[in-house]
C-alpha cells in the first residue's frame, strides 16, 4: 500500500488513480483482504484508488460487486459457449468442459481468484449475494440441459444437474483454497468426472482420478 500519498480534495494523490474495472477490483480485493470486508466501505476503496465514490459505482453496481468481479460477462460467455456446443456432442462432455473454461485463469490471475474466492465462500456479509451469483450460474447451466433434454427449464432433471454441478464446483474450490499451488481445474475436473460417472464408481477407485474410459470424453 501506497504510504507517501497526500489527501487533496478528498482524493489520494501521489499516484496514477484507478482508471479501469480489472484496477478497481484488484484494489478492492487487496483492501478487503488486508482490512476486512465489512471493516471496508466505498468511500475507503475511492480514496484509495484516487477516484470519486460515484466513479466507483460507474463500474460496480455495490460493494459486493467488487468482491466478484465482472462475474456476469464471464457467465455470458460460458452461457455463448453451451448454445455453440455441436449437438453431436454428448450433453455431460459439453457441460464438463464449458464449466472448465469458465474456470480457467491466467496465470497472473491466480493469487487474485484466491483471494476473491476466500472472500466469496469464507465472508458471512458475501453469502446473500452469492447465494444470487450461483442462482445465475445454475440457471445457465439449466437453460442448456432443458434445450437438451426437450423439457422445461424448471423441470426437475435441469434444476437438480445445474445444482449437482455448482455442488462440486464449489467443493473443488474449497480443495484448492486449503492448499497454496493446488491446480484448481484439475481439482474441478476430478470432481466433475465422479459426479458424471457416480460417487459409487469413485469409491471403488479409492478416490482417485477415473478410469481410461473417462478420459475420452
Amino acid at each position: 500500500m501506497v504510504t507517501t500519498a497526500r489527501i487533496v480534495d478528498g482524493r489520494r494523490s501521489g499516484r496514477r488513480p484507478a482508471t479501469s474495472a480489472s484496477e478497481l477490483e484488484h484494489l478492492a480485493l487487496r483492501m478487503f483482504t488486508e482490512r476486512g470486508f465489512e471493516e471496508t466501505t466505498v468511500d475507503d476503496i475511492a480514496r484509495e484508488a484516487g477516484i470519486g465514490r460515484r466513479t466507483v459505482f460507474r463500474y460496480f453496481a455495490s460493494k459486493n460487486d467488487l468482491a466478484w468481479g465482472n462475474f456476469d460477462a464471464h457467465l455470458e460467455v460460458m452461457r455463448s459457449a453451451l448454445a455453440a456446443a455441436s449437438a453431436d456432442e454428448p450433453m455431460l462432455t459439453a457441460l464438463r468442459r464449458a464449466i472448465l473454461d469458465f474456470n480457467t485463469y491466467p496465470s497472473a490471475e491466480g493469487a487474485w481468484l484466491r483471494r476473491r474466492m476466500t472472500l466469496i465462500l469464507r465472508t458471512p456479509a458475501l453469502q446473500a449475494h452469492s447465494t444470487l451469483r450461483f442462482a445465475s450460474w445454475r440457471a445457465v447451466v439449466a437453460e442448456f440441459v432443458a434445450h437438451r433434454t426437450a423439457q422445461p427449464t424448471a423441470a426437475l432433471l435441469p434444476q437438480a444437474v445445474a445444482a449437482a454441478h455448482l455442488g462440486v464446483a464449489v467443493s473443488a474450490y474449497e480443495q484448492w483454497l486449503k492448499a497454496d499451488g493446488a491446480d484448481l481445474v484439475a481439482i474441478l475436473d476430478e470432481a466433475i468426472r465422479m459426479l458424471h460417472v457416480g460417487f459409487a464408481v469413485a469409491d471403488r477407485h479409492g478416490g482417485r482420478r477415473l478410469a481410461a474410459d473417462q478420459a475420452s470424453n
